[in-house]
């Protein structure tokens, strides 16, 4: 494994288990602690993880989402539970929104065999997989390609939204939580967001726990613009507490 590959692995091991053992890694890479260590230090200073005793944890201020091919490794039991949990809160003939992701693609797989629906979406993976499903009709935002994660973004995805009235959306995130609400490291995924909050009726976030705690430079909203989220058991009770305080509808998913 080549060093660009050796912290590609350990940046999405991150991403799963949150924090992780200099020895633990030492195991799963058949390396050196030297080499380890070498590799630590270089995505701290990338401000992708922060070293701390022992071992290495993933920096809460998230600089750079992982690519789609990756995130769908991750976490894949969770976030195929709460697809087949969030298609369920869909009914006969809405005009349903899926937001660019991997969990919304559990989402879409579901829904896929179902009747009298319209699929709006910004992800070309999702596009692709309900693609031969004449049941159902099917639009796709356009815009600006993030090639990272097989999507759409931007202003011009966003003007094709406005244009559009949504049922119920399903909204993705890599960051969030209830101070920072939903975030994201990168600007041109904003405006979608942001679109969806004014043009569906019922608004969903939809995230594994992974991501609570996480926060990205651009702030898309607070979880009060929402009315629902979906999230697996995973997610600490106080967590838990405090957001039903807020009013939020939460749906905690068992895996």
């Amino acid at each position: 494994m080549s060093p660009p590959e050796r912290r590609d692995f350990i940046y999405r091991h991150l991403h799963e288990h949150r924090t992780v053992s200099i020895s633990e890694l030492v195991e799963l890479l058949n390396v050196s602690h030297m080499t380890v260590r070498r590799d630590i230090r270089i995505l701290e200073d990338e401000g992708k993880v922060i070293s701390i005793t022992g071992g290495v944890q993933l920096n809460d201020a998230l600089r750079q989402e992982l690519p789609w091919s990756e995130k769908a490794l991750i976490n894949h039991r969770n976030k195929r539970a709460l697809g087949k949990y969030a298609a369920s809160l869909v009914k006969d003939g809405q005009v349903v929104y899926l937001d660019a992701g991997t969990t919304t693609f559990e989402i879409a797989q579901v829904l896929a065999e179902r009747f009298n629906l319209t699929i709006v979406t910004n992800d070309f993976s999702i596009t692709h997989y309900l693609m031969n499903k004449p049941q159902l009709n099917l639009f796709h935002t356009g815009g600006q390609v993030d090639k990272r994660n097989y999507s759409c973004v931007g202003n011009t995805a966003a003007m094709v939204l406005r244009t559009l009235n949504v049922d119920i959306a399903f909204i993705s995130t890599s960051s969030w939580d209830l101070e920072h609400g939903i975030s994201t490291p990168h600007e041109e995924k904003v405006f979608v967001k942001q679109m969806l909050l004014e043009i569906a009726r019922r608004k969903i976030l939809i995230s594994d726990s992974s991501k609570y705690g996480k926060y990205g430079m651009f702030r898309v909203c607070p979880l009060s613009d929402l009315n629902d989220i979906v999230c697996d058991g995973q997610l600490p009770m106080s967590e838990q507490k405090q957001l039903r305080e807020t009013g939020l509808k939460l749906h905690i998913v068992d895996v």
